[in-house]
């Protein structure tokens, strides 16, 4: 893993284009815990898609919200062709906006380097004005370090066509600043992988025993889910599938919220264990907490099985390809194993994370524009 000196403070404020990525609130959660330091510090402008900038607009000014990529689900895969139609609607009408706020950001803001999670107009920007780029997000593990051959066992083709994706996404980055709870071998340079970065409500949370499952499931449309868990016999507070209450609906064993960042991160930490997706963010919650995971992957969404496969390599959870009741089953019997293996996890992810991204702003103040002069010369810009 790639370590640096740490620089405790800039020497001068800088021009910071911060680009967020809007599918999936992870990204957004991430960079409002970066964004609340670099604010103190610097003058920064947010570009951000999706649900994600009304979160963002609500903690910071000037952010500015583009469109930008989505998916559409089915049960608990994603849609390819309602995906595609999806966002090519959305691109016609969305692209003409993206470069009106192009023009209005060159005409008033001049950045002096740009910060990107997983976010494309704030990297082109950067590309085009020759500026350096910083990537923060975790995706970047994907195509930035090796992975065991037996872990990617029968995922070989999944694995490619993911990688070559997030490879073209963010390429020849000033430097990949990437976070993640799993460590496998570094293999470009320019790569420092981090622990997680997390909220300060999780950082203040304090894991407490509890029986209830909690479960989170994005898919509106995952209809089997309620019968498998109702057959199990286990109290379970459902987050996700019912987005019309306002308030808690019980259905025997099944108690379904509504969405409260409070009671969601209350029920989180007082959980038994977590029935959830293969997304980042909340893995890396419960894994900080020390709950264990039964995680069931978004089908079509690799980067959600390889999070999965680590967290089972890890002992802190288990991946299934969709939930059934022998499978819940198999799973709570895993329980008392999986919290004896994070019984050993600790971090500093968010004290890591700022230093790292410090010392790489002052490496670029000091590039004075040089950095994509050299990473075309040397043929950085496709890796």
């Amino acid at each position: 893993m790639a370590r640096g000196r740490h620089i405790p403070r800039m020497l001068r404020p800088m021009r910071i284009l911060y680009g967020v990525v809007g599918e999936g609130m992870g990204h957004a959660t991430r960079s409002r815990v970066l964004l609340e330091e670099l604010t103190r510090e610097h003058e920064v402008q947010i570009v951000v898609s999706g649900r994600a900038k009304d979160y963002l607009a609500k903690r910071f000014e000037n952010v500015h919200g583009i469109w930008g990529l989505t998916l559409a689900y089915e049960g608990n895969s994603v849609k390819k062709l309602q995906t595609l139609l999806q966002n090519v609607t959305g691109a016609v009408k969305g692209w003409p906006h993206n470069i009106r706020q192009y023009f209005e950001l060159v005409e008033n803001f001049k950045p002096d380097v740009v910060v990107s999670d997983f976010e494309s107009f704030s990297y082109l920007f950067g590309r085009n004005h020759r500026l350096p780029v910083i990537s923060v997000d975790n995706m970047q593990i994907i195509n930035r370090c090796s992975h065991a051959p037996e872990l990617l066992a029968g995922w070989e083709d999944a694995f490619e066509g993911t990688r070559a994706l997030v490879k073209s996404k963010l390429p020849g980055c000033f430097h990949y600043l990437t976070t993640t709870f799993f460590y496998p071998p570094v293999r470009k340079e320019r790569t420092t992988l981090l622990p997680s970065i997390l909220r300060p409500e999780i950082l203040a949370a304090k894991s407490e025993p509890g029986e209830h499952l909690l479960v989170y499931q994005t898919s509106t449309t995952n209809t089997a889910l309620p019968d498998i868990l109702k057959q199990s016999g286990l109290p379970c507070h459902i987050y996700g599938l019912r987005r019309d209450l306002t308030e808690d609906l019980r259905d025997g064993n099944l108690l379904y919220r509504p969405f409260s960042e409070k009671g969601f991160i209350d029920d989180l930490r007082t959980a038994r264990a977590v029935v959830a997706g293969g997304g980042y963010t909340l893995m890396s919650e419960a894994v900080y907490l020390h709950k264990p995971m039964l995680a069931l992957p978004v089908q079509g969404q690799f980067e959600q099985v390889l999070n999965a496969l680590y967290l089972e390599k890890l002992g802190y959870g288990m991946y299934a390809p969709t939930l059934t009741l022998d499978g819940l089953r198999e799973f709570l019997q895993r329980v008392p194993r999986c919290e004896e293996a994070l019984k050993g996890y600790e971090q500093e992810g968010n004290v890591k994370m700022i230093a790292a991204l410090r010392e790489q702003l002052a490496r670029a103040a000091e590039d004075k524009g040089h950095w994509w002069d050299t990473a075309e010369r040397d043929g950085l810009v496709k890796s």
